[in-house]
């Protein structure tokens, strides 16, 4: 366990891997944890340094008032980067994680060595449902919201299994002024022109069940970007890395392998 001060925010860190290998930065989803992560990163090359943080407002870093905007989120991660002398990372974002990784690599590119965006768009829903959203969670805390929220997270067959409970329970007990800090800064975000300015190894993935990003939705953010790359990866929804480990991870390895230096 280890803590970062970065852009004033105490950011929780896990690193696993080779502490001299290539760096590859992991941020997760709305409403999840660096335990996103757990099953994919012993089936990664343990020769890259794999860093996990959780950003602000989520796990167990700190929750500053809200709300965010994208470019609060971006600019902490550029500040662990710098912080913990990474120089430019493999960016691997998840959902808002994704929006992070778009918004970093555009801002910051001396940062990003490649991308990784994983069942996420350069715009996510509307104003309008972010609001209805915020406001359940202000008035009736995020426990409202679960059921919705693991329906749209997994598919079906594993929406059934009692894993999906405690993916709930993680929703459920974190910080609601981080959830919807960070419902806020998607709300505001529509990085569609930005994005389709970058110019760097992109892979996007998506999950064929997932109800939170579906996969026409990544496939067109894909589209925006020159040379990117399209996965689906069947029978997930909109935490692949949760559902099927073993597929993420062999879509992501030779990606890795090829954008990391040695």
């Amino acid at each position: 366990m280890r803590a970062l001060i970065a852009n004033g925010v105490t950011l929780h860190v896990h690193e696993a891997g080779n502490p001299t290998g290539s760096p590859v930065l992991f941020a997760n989803s709305l409403g999840t944890d660096l335990r996103l992560w757990d099953a994919i990163i012993p089936l990664l090359p343990q020769e890259l340094r794999l860093i996990r943080y959780d950003k602000r407002g989520h796990g167990l870093s700190s929750c500053p008032d809200g709300p965010y905007t994208m470019d609060d989120l971006a600019s902490d991660a550029a500040a662990l980067i710098e912080a913990m002398n990474l120089g430019p990372v493999i960016f691997v974002g998840l959902s808002i994680g994704g929006m992070i990784g778009q918004s970093l690599a555009l801002a910051r590119p001396d940062l990003v060595r490649a991308l990784v965006l994983s069942n996420t768009a350069a715009k996510m829903g509307d104003p309008a449902t972010w609001a209805d959203r915020i406001a359940t969670v202000n008035t009736d805390g995020l426990a409202a919201i679960e059921g919705a929220v693991l329906d749209r997270w997994f598919g079906p067959a594993f929406r059934k299994t009692t894993e999906a409970t405690l993916w709930g329970a993680m929703l459920s007990r974190m910080p609601a002024a981080g959830y919807t800090g960070c419902c806020a800064a998607i709300a505001a975000a529509d990085l569609t022109q930005s994005t389709a300015a970058l110019r760097l190894p992109t892979l996007v993935i998506a999950g064929s069940d997932d109800g939170a990003s579906p996969p026409d939705l990544v496939a067109a953010t894909a589209a925006l970007i020159r040379g990117a790359h399209f996965q689906i990866i069947d029978g997930a929804g909109h935490l692949p890395c949760v559902e099927n480990p073993t597929a993420y991870a062999a879509a992501l390895t030779p990606f890795l392998k090829e954008h990391s230096h040695v």
